[in-house]
């Protein structure tokens, strides 16, 4: 603990040691309870301990905590606040206050509250964490580098900075600050999961025996649990894969997968019904908006994951009248609110809208992702759900242009097969699940191609290898845009990506050896699986 954060805690325990012996007991049981995860047993010993204590400000610290667990973000708020006028000079509050803040939406009063926690006490590895996450979050990567910098001024040891900078370095293309980072996480904790899951999510980052031996060890460790199995797994399967163990990394995978299946589990028949009704509610085109211009600032990059779409907008966004936008959620988001104000899912209410319900949706679209805009005048969106929201897209913004980045269906399962995904995407965690989503994805996009000729444009992955500059130059003209060198450069261009391509796309373009070659007959059953016509 630095001697800022020794203060802070001193303070704390001056104004315990003033308190009845009964509720300094209580507040004890109520950080013993907090330890242990039993919010419910620390929620009753702090509300006794108020009873007896009304105006102490750490009890009031403690159970805007256990609120904030509970999942009650608007009254650890209200909590909070009253130990911050209490104690305004308090930084621990002040942390807390902008967590929970943070948690109920309040972003900009969050930050506040953590500049805040900040100035108090800049020795406070944990204030300047919690800056650098939420302005990660917000979308301020280069102010989030710096507060995580400022964590590890003050700890060094601070592993949850040290891992979300290697991951704003990463998405930098910093790759090999980000490397040493985690490399000193595991000098120190050979058995990290979540520092071996981003260093082979690097892709770049060749592992070498040693790693191999120290992934064995640390999944050889009694009490690991199954999260951390799954990530040691699939680093593990990188790990052999790189040194040329195709039979056994291709073993590990089927493990790790199946290991995760188990707390992501999907129904392949339901997202076919969706498609089924995706397909049927579109089978024309919707009655879109009246201005056919609505839109034209918009393009979205449609795809599988693992299917180069990371790669395709690292080439629209160097050019110097877009802005890449990254997966954004917004269009998902605005679906979503329509179905909850309709009362019924999406598509099942598509028929009964007309042109002035897509324009509302159109322009609530364009509002929410202006700042994007804010010195280009076109941006991106990859959302990796936007496939099945075409048709809705195309009837909100009939000026916007679609590109759908395909690639070999074996070589994009095989990715993704070999992918631990930070979130969703449950289908990757099975071979039969895959083959079916690939199928789905493969007949909406063929439909989506007949419905929108001319702004739906189909973009072949392998082509940026056959011929660089005739393909980019296809992709500009499908955006709508005129032709500018700094594309053919687009490794160049520094911004932020989020994905797991994030190091790949900073690279020139390469043709590397086919991963599915490396893995012979052990893909016999996938191959099988996308030939069939189940």
């Amino acid at each position: 603990m630095s001697g800022c954060a020794r203060r802070a805690d001193a303070r704390s325990a001056e104004r315990l040691r003033g308190l009845p012996a009964m509720a300094l007991r209580l507040y004890r049981e109520a950080e013993t309870a907090l330890a242990g995860r039993r919010p419910d047993v620390a929620e009753r010993a702090l509300i006794s301990m108020l009873a007896a204590a009304p105006r102490s400000v750490d009890a009031l610290r403690l159970l805007g905590r256990v609120r904030l667990l509970q999942g009650d973000a608007a009254e650890a708020v209200k909590l909070l606040l009253r130990a911050s006028w209490m104690e305004p000079t308090d930084a621990f509050v002040q942390v807390e206050l902008g967590i929970a803040q943070f948690e109920q939406g309040e972003t900009k009063a969050a930050l506040s509250s953590m500049k805040k926690a900040c100035e108090l006490e800049p020795g406070l590895a944990a204030a300047w964490f919690n800056r650098g996450r939420m302005l990660r979050l917000s979308g301020d990567a280069a102010a989030a580098g710096e507060a995580l910098q400022r964590a590890l001024a003050v700890d060094r040891e601070h592993v949850p900075a040290r891992l979300l900078l290697a991951e704003v370095l990463t998405g930098h293309g910093d790759a090999d600050a980000a490397v040493a980072h985690y490399r000193h996480i595991l000098r120190r904790h050979p058995e990290h999961a979540q520092a071996w899951h981003g260093l082979a999510n690097l892709k770049t980052e060749k592992l070498g025996a040693e790693d191999v031996g120290r992934l064995r060890a640390a999944l050889g460790r009694r009490g690991t649990g199954d999260e951390a199995r799954v990530a040691l797994g699939f680093a593990l399967a990188k790990a052999l894969e790189d040194q040329g163990s195709y039979a056994e990394a291709f073993d590990t995978l089927e493990w790790a997968n199946a290991l995760k299946r188990k707390s992501m589990p999907w129904d392949k028949e339901a997202m076919t019904r969706h498609v089924d009704a995706i397909l049927h509610a579109f089978g024309t085109p919707a009655r879109a908006a009246s201005d056919s211009r609505l839109g034209e600032e918009a393009i979205f990059v449609v795809s599988l994951p693992r299917s180069g779409s990371s790669l395709v907008e690292q080439i629209v966004a160097s050019h110097p009248a877009v802005e890449g936008g990254g997966e954004l959620l917004d269009l998902q988001q605005i679906i979503d609110a329509e179905s909850a104000r309709r009362g019924k899912p999406f598509p099942s209410w598509v028929a009964e809208t007309g042109p002035q319900d897509w324009e509302r949706l159109g322009r609530d679209y364009l509002a929410r992702t202006a700042s994007l805009r804010a010195r280009k005048p076109k941006s991106t969106d990859k959302n990796l759900v936007n496939w099945q929201l075409v048709g809705a897209a195309m009837a909100m913004l009939p000026g916007a242009r679609v590109i759908n980045c395909r690639r070999d269906p074996l070589e994009t399962s095989i990715s993704c097969f070999a992918q631990l995904f930070t979130s969703g995407n449950g289908f990757s965690y099975s071979q039969e699940d895959m083959a079916s989503y690939c199928k789905d994805y493969a007949r909406l996009s063929a439909h989506w191609l007949r419905l929108f000729p001319g702004r739906f444009f189909e973009h072949v992955h392998e082509s940026l290898h056959a011929d660089p500059q005739r393909a980019i130059r296809r992709l500009l003209e499908a955006a709508g845009l005129d032709f500018d060198p700094a594309c053919l450069e687009f490794h160049r261009t520094r911004r932020e990506v989020r994905t797991a391509s994030a190091i790949q796309v900073r690279r020139p373009l390469f043709v590397g050896p086919s991963r599915s070659d490396r893995y012979g007959s052990k893909l016999d059953g996938l191959k099988a699986l996308l030939a069939s016509g189940d």
